[in-house]
């Protein structure tokens, strides 16, 4: 098998993630920065529990500004930082955000239940049937606990993605009650002429970061392109590929490796988004999802009929050659995670190895195409199949594979607990962080 000579990697390979997660933890201090500022000149005219918590509300409403920006699926910053740790990051902030709300109602119930002779449960209900906004904020409270409570890991696993996803909408209500109270009773918000332009700019930025990549480019992208099923293709019992066309494709900013939120518009899934990697690398005529049939919306992707309208909402996801270090790579796939790892291999530059691990031969789909493109590219192929137990891919079956893999960057997408011992290897191996690829599909609001 003939090696194709490899070119060397960008020097910039690295920068784009760099930048982008540089970029969004400075900005987040700097807004720290501002808005303890601003606390500060408002003065501190209370007793000590209500500035506690004054200054607590302030974070809490800076963490909700943040958290739109997160789940605001911009494309600078997706295909850039990936939606997975995006999401990742939307979590803990999301924890931030209940704790620091959490203490300013009970920090401000205590801080006012002090200087009257009412109880904090009779001050709250005082506060709420007296003072503009509260209850507006209590309602806000109420919302974001119990979102909190649903997106845990426990509960998440037993919702359905459509029963989250539609409970989680909830947070804009929550948004908009928690501001319109920021606005009623903010002495900061009010505090200052900079201080208010600071909170209308902040909370514009972020709903209108929302609006764009939410509303406005998903919009835009399909009256363009008007997507439709062009044809439905079983690969395996439990596997199908559908093909779609569309008007210039040509121009959809769409790499290998990305995935789209997938809604074939049929009178029984319109309201189903589902995200499915790019099984093909884009060619400008046509789009390619791989999918395994693991419940009834999957069941139903067979029968999807051609001509079928289809509202996609993407490109995202940061697995491409984009953040590529190394000039070799090694691209290793399990199950079905194999559909990004193809589209990758069609486009990816430099000698490859791609290592496809299942449990049996006749689980590999899209095996043959694999192995047409590495046979044109001059690639290595491993097909690894067998029993999760033993470790087919531990440290010494990966260095036997592919001794210099330290050298190489490594793209890995495949089931979860796969991925989780796959990079326990690597890292065993000694592979740096920074050359290790890979996105799991867990989206936010």
């Amino acid at each position: 098998m003939t090696t194709v000579q490899s070119p060397p990697a960008p020097p910039t390979a690295i920068r784009p993630k760099v930048v982008a997660r540089t970029g969004l933890y400075a900005v987040l201090a700097a807004n720290v920065a501002v808005v303890t500022v601003f606390f500060a000149q408002a003065g501190f005219a209370s007793n000590a529990l209500i500035v506690l918590g004054r200054l607590a509300g302030l974070y809490g409403a800076l963490f909700m500004a943040f958290q739109l920006v997160l789940v605001a699926r911009l494309p600078w910053l997706d295909h850039r930082i990936g939606m997975d740790r995006l999401t990742s990051w939307h979590r803990w902030v999301g924890f931030g955000l209940l704790w620091t709300l959490l203490a300013h109602a009970v920090f401000i119930t205590f801080g006012y239940a002090e200087g009257t002779s009412l109880g904090p449960i009779d001050e709250l209900v005082e506060l709420a049937e007296t003072t503009e906004g509260v209850l507006r904020a209590i309602v806000a409270l109420v919302l974001i606990m119990i979102i909190g409570a649903v997106s845990a890991r426990y509960a998440r696993r037993r919702l359905a993605y459509e029963t989250w996803h539609f409970i989680h909408l909830y947070t804009y209500v929550a948004v908009v009650l928690a501001f319109t109270h920021q606005v009623g009773v903010g002495t900061t918000f009010t505090s200052s002429p900079a201080a208010t332009t600071y909170w209308w700019a902040l909370w514009g930025v972020a709903l209108g970061s929302v609006f764009l990549g939410r509303v406005v480019l998903p919009l835009r992208r399909n009256l363009r392109h008007q997507l439709r099923v062009s044809a439905v293709v079983p690969e395996a019992d439990n596997v199908v590929s559908i093909y779609m066309t569309g008007r210039d494709l040509d121009k959809l900013p769409a790499r290998a490796g990305q995935f789209f939120l997938w809604r074939f518009l049929t009178k029984d899934r319109w309201w189903q988004a589902n995200p499915f990697s790019l099984s093909a690398a884009p060619d400008g005529k046509s789009l390619r999802l791989t999918a395994k049939v693991a419940g009834d919306g999957t069941a139903a992707l067979r029968h999807i009929p051609v001509g079928t309208r289809v509202f996609a909402e993407g490109p995202y996801g940061a697995f491409t050659a984009m953040h590529r270090t190394r000039p070799e790579s090694v691209l290793i796939a399990g199950g079905v995670g194999v559909t990004p790892i193809r589209a990758l291999l069609e486009e990816i530059q430099g000698h490859a190895v791609v290592i496809y691990r299942v449990g049996r031969d006749q689980d590999a789909v899209l095996y043959e195409e694999l192995r047409d493109i590495a046979h044109a590219k001059g690639a290595e192929l491993h097909l690894v199949s067998g029993p999760v137990v033993p470790d087919l891919l531990a440290p010494a079956e990966l260095a036997a594979l592919v001794p210099d893999i330290t050298e190489r960057d490594v793209f890995l997408c495949g089931p979860p607990p796969m991925m989780n011992a796959v990079l326990r290897n690597l890292r065993e191996l000694g592979v740096p962080k920074s050359q290790t690829h890979f996105e799991r599909f867990s989206l936010a609001g």
